[in-house]
């Protein structure tokens, strides 16, 4: 059987990106989730995925891409939009710090990409973003900051998950709204035994663990998606 191409639009999740402890900064996880649905002959994985995008950025780089030659394009972000400006909330812990983008903007951003997948003919699939370990990623935001000032922003260190959460919720509303596929990557970590094991040190990017756990979740949700299974 021939494999099915999937084109992902994402950010360092999507790019399989982590933190290297033995090189100190961030790289490519090996073996990561696209190779290991590549030699498990699942599915051959498109990868326009970059560390940092954030939804409107990916949404640029869709439109720029011209034609994908793909049956499925899965939409990966969350991450970076819901991420603050850590520096300027340890300087000036009092002020308004929004997200790098905004909720309703986000929710609102996917239902728009996931149109433009569907205009093209292709099957939409957003994917929720992984949960976070808030306790290793508030020790990692906060390093060479005032850690003090950025946790009276946020009012407890578990606000961070609950932020990322929400942005989490609003994958789903614009699966909903815009009547396509969803692939519940979040809730293939929340079911693992102990997920933060599955987590770099940074508490957010999966492991060489987490890969093999992404790839499984790819794997187990083909039916659903509406792809061929190996």
């Amino acid at each position: 059987m021939t494999m099915a191409n999937i084109a992902v639009w994402g950010d360092s999740i999507g790019r399989a990106v982590g933190f290297n402890d033995s090189l100190g900064r961030y790289a490519v996880i090996k073996p990561n989730y696209r190779e290991m649905l590549l030699q498990s002959r699942a599915v051959n994985i498109l990868n326009h995925a970059r560390f940092g995008a954030t939804l409107p950025e990916g949404l640029a780089d869709f439109l720029d891409a011209g034609e994908v030659d793909a049956p499925a394009v899965a939409i990966q972000f969350g991450g970076n939009d819901c991420n603050y400006d850590w520096a300027a909330i340890s300087e000036n812990p009092q002020a308004f710090h929004g997200a790098r983008t905004a909720l309703e903007a986000f929710e609102k951003g996917l239902c728009r990409f996931a149109q433009l997948v569907q205009d093209r003919g292709k099957t939409a699939i957003l994917v929720t973003p992984p949960p976070l370990d808030a306790q290793r990623f508030f020790a990692w935001v906060t390093r060479g900051l005032n850690a003090d000032a950025i946790l009276s922003f946020l009012g407890d260190i578990q606000h961070v998950y609950r932020w990322q959460e929400r942005y989490a919720a609003a994958v789903h509303r614009a699966a909903r709204h815009a009547r396509c596929r969803l692939f519940d990557l979040r809730d293939a970590f929340l079911a693992a035994d102990h997920f933060q094991d599955n987590l770099c040190l940074d508490g957010m990017h999966p492991n060489e663990k987490g890969q093999n756990l992404i790839a499984c979740a790819i794997k187990d949700a083909l039916p659903r998606l509406g792809l061929p299974t190996p």
